[in-house]
């Protein structure tokens, strides 16, 4: 049968792993590498949401206006 690790895992479990990850191991210098690569990830799906918000709004104003 299939192997459950080779299934694509859902977006909530990759958080929640984020979340449970022990960062006492973790230098200061690697916390700072994190927070980096964090708030890049931060900034690129707001892009994307914001992205994802305008083209709803157009596509919402183009069927409301097919009167």
């Amino acid at each position: 049968m299939f192997d459950e690790a080779d299934l694509p895992r859902r977006k909530s479990d990759l958080l929640a792993d984020l979340a449970r990850e022990d960062l006492d191991k973790l230098s200061i210098a690697e916390l700072d590498e994190r927070i980096v690569a964090l708030e890049a990830e931060l900034v690129r799906a707001r892009a994307k949401r914001e992205g994802a918000a305008a083209f709803r709004a157009a596509a919402d104003s183009l069927f409301r206006n097919v009167d």
